[in-house]
């Protein structure tokens, strides 16, 4: 259910239009190309590069990365204003967290950042 509604917010009216009124596929390229994929790799790269975006993913502060998923998903289900809302509400919670503390610090320091996630 939403398929039509996700995904022509996705890739724009005309061509989730021609998508869905044609069932024409597309591929990987054109996937990525209409942002409904992030990256398109050759098998033998997948797993190697998975593996090294999850790395610098698991290096960043954990509630921050919650709050960005939270907010990137939201704004596919709220009005432009209250996903900015959403947005404004979170950054001033992480702004007030240790890890945003921890992240300044190791910037001004040259370093890369201790996130004790919390």
């Amino acid at each position: 259910m939403g398929g039509t509604q996700r995904l022509t917010r996705a890739v724009g009216k005309a061509k989730a239009m021609e998508m869905c009124l044609t069932g024409r596929l597309i591929d990987a390229h054109e996937a990525e190309r209409a942002g409904l994929v992030a990256r398109v790799l050759p098998l033998e790269q997948l797993l190697p590069e998975a593996l090294a975006v999850a790395a610098v993913i698991a290096g960043k502060s954990l509630p921050v990365a919650m709050m960005v998923k939270e907010s990137v998903n939201r704004a596919f289900e709220v009005s432009l204003a209250e996903g900015i809302r959403f947005e404004r509400r979170v950054f001033h919670a992480a702004f007030a967290s240790h890890d945003q503390k921890e992240g300044m610090n190791a910037f001004i320091d040259k370093r890369q950042p201790d996130f004790k996630d919390c």
